[in-house]
């Protein structure tokens, strides 16, 4: 976990969301979800692959989260 969190830390960025999960056979696997608010997409696909490049690291998966705007009503 620490390697993983330094790519965000290094570059100023602290996750709104952290969870983690010790996985598979035996428990000798962990699954890790962040989410970066604000984060552009450059960036983000710039962590990945350092993620990707991390000693025993299987998998990085990235997606973007879009939040609608609500229509105001008319007065």
């Amino acid at each position: 976990m620490p390697r993983v969190l330094e790519l965000f830390a290094k570059r100023g960025l602290v996750p709104t969301r952290w969870h983690s999960d010790v996985t598979g056979p035996k428990g000798r696997d962990l699954a890790i979800d962040i989410q970066v608010d604000g984060l552009d997409v450059q960036t983000g696909d710039y962590i990945a692959r350092c993620l990707r490049q991390v000693f025993e690291v299987d998998t990085v998966l990235t997606s973007q989260k879009h939040v609608g705007q609500q229509s105001v009503g008319a007065r």
